[in-house]
């Protein structure tokens, strides 16, 4: 596995904002992130908190505008960011909507053959754990965690309750709790994963907690701001992945943010409130 190039560093609360760019085995394109490194990383291992940004973004946006690094030094964890698609595939139709294709891979593991490289489950999961593991050795991987906002959110919660054994909580902010039941989850999982319904169950939220069997020792912190249009368009569901959490003897906070919407405002806001909650659970073993 070859080490990624370091392609940008900006200094922040001490630590470092680093980006890379590397070649994907896993999607076959060369695949973008970033890791913010607070102080303690020269000093010796840290935790790994990942962050899944939603539609149309990419690694940047939670650097540039979330302000996750005066908590993340404070506490001595790193952020990695990682993109949320392929890009440079020139896959036809891959850019004509902004929820489908290009910056809305929706972290799952396409099977639908024009989209086969949309692996982000696989990159997640598999490829970016490995390569930091590999390349970053001030990064403590076996001590990790998982976040992230809308597409992200969804991304989080589904990818945490599938693999238990590589993180140790989950937090997201305005997650898509049911895509089998909005419009957004719908088109992308018609798209990558065709008209089969049971394959579209291994990749929602609300389906994997009403099935999951497991170790339920966490508890799930989901912040949802009361004006977020895509709440009141149905997108997100998050009452409906908080019932079926409930029903399943599993531990769920959702917290309703009045007057907050879906931006990185309030992301920003509750940010300090997510770390806490991960940080509890990356230093109570």
């Amino acid at each position: 596995m070859a080490a990624p190039k370091e392609i940008s560093s900006t200094k922040q609360f001490g630590g470092f904002n680093k980006r890379y760019e590397h070649e994907s085995s896993t999607i076959g394109v060369p695949m973008k992130f970033t890791v913010y490194f607070p102080p303690a990383a020269e000093k010796g291992k840290v935790p790994v908190l990942y962050w899944l940004s939603g539609l149309t973004c990419t690694d940047e946006n939670v650097i540039q505008k979330s302000g996750v690094q005066r908590d993340a030094a404070e506490k001595g964890v790193a952020i990695v960011a990682c993109d949320t698609s392929p890009r440079g595939l020139n896959v036809e139709g891959e850019a004509d909507s902004w929820d489908f294709g290009v910056g809305a891979g929706f972290y799952l593991n396409a099977t639908e053959d024009k989209w086969k490289a949309w692996r982000m489950y696989d990159y997640v999961v598999k490829e970016l754990p490995e390569l930091l593991r590999t390349h970053f050795p001030q990064l403590d991987t076996s001590n990790a965690s998982i976040f992230g906002h809308s597409m992200g959110g969804h991304g989080a919660l589904t990818i945490f309750l599938k693999n238990r054994d590589k993180y140790k909580t989950v937090s997201a902010f305005a997650p898509i709790c049911h895509p089998s039941n909005c419009p957004w989850g719908v088109k992308a999982f018609t798209g990558y994963l065709g008209s089969d319904k049971s394959k579209w169950e291994e990749y929602d939220a609300t389906v994997l907690a009403q099935k999951f069997s497991g170790n339920k020792d966490f508890h799930i912190l989901i912040d949802q701001g009361s004006q977020d249009n895509f709440l009141h368009q149905k997108q997100l569901l998050p009452e409906e992945f908080a019932e079926a959490c409930k029903s399943n003897g599993i531990g769920v906070k959702l917290r309703m943010q009045d007057g907050y919407d879906h931006s990185y405002y309030t992301i920003a806001t509750f940010m300090p409130d997510h770390i806490t909650h991960h940080v509890k659970a990356l230093t109570s073993s």
